[in-house]
């Protein structure tokens, strides 16, 4: 007699997109978990007997998929939410940003605003991100608070900041910290040199040794705005990209963000390389920096995964408004319906963007034998009715807000809306907190 496998959890909804294979929706199937990790996909009928889970949860209108992967964001930024909107990059850097960063930004604003953030992705069904910020020890500090998987940036810059006396000392503190917490199987580290405009040759040469040695990414901004790169041709003969690839940056490793600004021979080289690029559309929009060309980078051959940017310049993270712009301007921008649809989007929101942060054996789709990273989406609300293909209705027409339940690593962090990690009630008195702070200065806070 054959006795069904005990596990911990069945998990069965009306359709199952794993997204690899492509475009595949699974109708009436369950996806078996035990310890954190995927066991089995299977019809429903056949779940039930071949399993005998200690919770069994059935999501009777809803599509379950892999978790949506960040490809870039700066978390703590969610505290800066709408401080400075409707300014052109470098004056909303300079004028606003830098300077409330100088007189507010310590561990304790990381700390909080990364846990903000925490609970706006994971009530977005976001269960990955790949931060940029300084103070990388508070964000890690928030990530296991909230139950997250994150890539923590180590951040490199050549200025000084309350982090980090120079680009030298941003390094060391950074690779310490992946040397503390290494082997967390939540966390995984990249590079984080901020942008061409403010790291040297020299700092860039160290992180490329370290990123071979080590065999790490490398995220950073690139060629985000015209002014980047008249101001690279004008300091260094070439255009950014050229620089970096003089130097030996470009490659699998690498993770370029925005990328709005590109010639057919950047495209190429780009592919060539095997990098990939984060697209944040609602940033470039917002900032009036252009439109990256994801179909080209895609028809030749470059990975494209998305990104939210920060709260301060988008002003949400996000990743169903990602996913619906990234498709909406790659059919406007071609001149094309059929470009970009929506079972490409959705591999580009999750397994493009584990692949490019070198996770793609352990999350961005529905596999036996990868964690179980999974989001929930309930199809009952009458403005997702009626469904003809819930693949193109979570791109198209679902948002954050039909988010009903999250898993990571096969803990539940979203149940029915309601986060079970985080306190919403603490993190809002916090944010206001850091509003006033912000607004009236610290003696005035009690």
């Amino acid at each position: 007699m054959v006795y069904p496998e005990k596990i911990d959890t069945l998990l069965e909804a009306r359709w199952v997109i794993p997204v690899e294979p492509a475009g595949i929706v699974l109708r009436d199937h369950a996806v078996a978990i035990d310890r954190g990790t995927i066991r089995a996909i299977v019809p429903s009928v056949e779940a039930q007997e071949q399993f005998a889970p200690r919770e069994r949860i059935v999501l009777g209108n809803h599509a379950v998929m892999p978790g949506l992967v960040n490809l870039h964001t700066h978390a703590a930024m969610s505290l800066m939410r709408g401080i400075a909107d409707d300014l052109p990059l470098m004056e909303w850097l300079s004028n606003h940003i830098w300077p409330a960063e100088t007189r507010h930004v310590d561990s304790g604003f990381v700390f909080d605003g990364t846990r903000l953030a925490c609970a706006e992705m994971l009530r977005g069904g976001i269960t990955c991100f790949n931060d940029m910020y300084f103070f990388p020890e508070a964000s890690v500090r928030a990530a296991v608070a909230s139950g997250m998987r994150a890539s923590i940036g180590m951040i490199a810059i050549d200025f000084p900041t309350a982090y980090a006396s120079d680009a030298d000392d941003y390094l060391a503190k950074g690779l310490a910290l992946r040397d503390d917490y290494n082997q967390h199987p939540l966390l995984s580290f990249c590079f984080a040199p901020h942008a061409p405009y403010t790291v040297s040759d020299r700092v860039f040469g160290s992180i490329l040794t370290y990123a071979e040695q080590l065999d790490l990414p490398v995220h950073i901004h690139l060629h985000e705005t015209e002014d980047e790169i008249r101001n690279s041709l004008k300091s260094h003969g070439v255009r950014p990209i050229d620089r970096l690839h003089k130097l030996g940056l470009l490659g699998p490793n690498l993770i370029a963000v925005h990328m709005v600004h590109l010639n057919s021979d950047e495209i190429g080289l780009m592919a060539q390389q095997g990098c990939t690029v984060a697209n944040c559309p609602s940033s470039n929009l917002k900032l009036a920096n252009g439109l990256a060309p994801v179909a080209t980078l895609l028809s030749a051959g470059v990975n494209v995964g998305l990104g939210t940017d920060g709260a301060a310049s988008n002003n949400r993270i996000d990743m169903f408004e990602e996913m619906r712009f990234t498709a909406l301007l790659a059919k406007a921008q071609s001149g094309k319906a059929d470009m970009l649809p929506a079972w490409q989007v959705l591999q580009m929101a999750t397994l493009n963007g584990a692949q490019a942060l070198g996770l793609g054996a352990v999350t961005g789709s529905l596999v036996a034998g990868k964690a179980a990273d999974i989001t929930a989406v309930d199809f009952s609300s009458l403005e997702l009715a009626p469904c003809y293909d819930p693949l193109s209705h979570l791109v198209y027409v679902a948002g954050r807000e039909h988010v009903s339940h999250v898993w990571v690593n096969g803990k539940l962090l979203l149940n029915d809306g309601e986060l079970t990690t985080l306190d919403e009630r603490e993190l809002l008195l916090r944010a206001e907190f850091w509003r006033e702070r912000m607004t009236t200065g610290p003696q005035n806070i009690e």
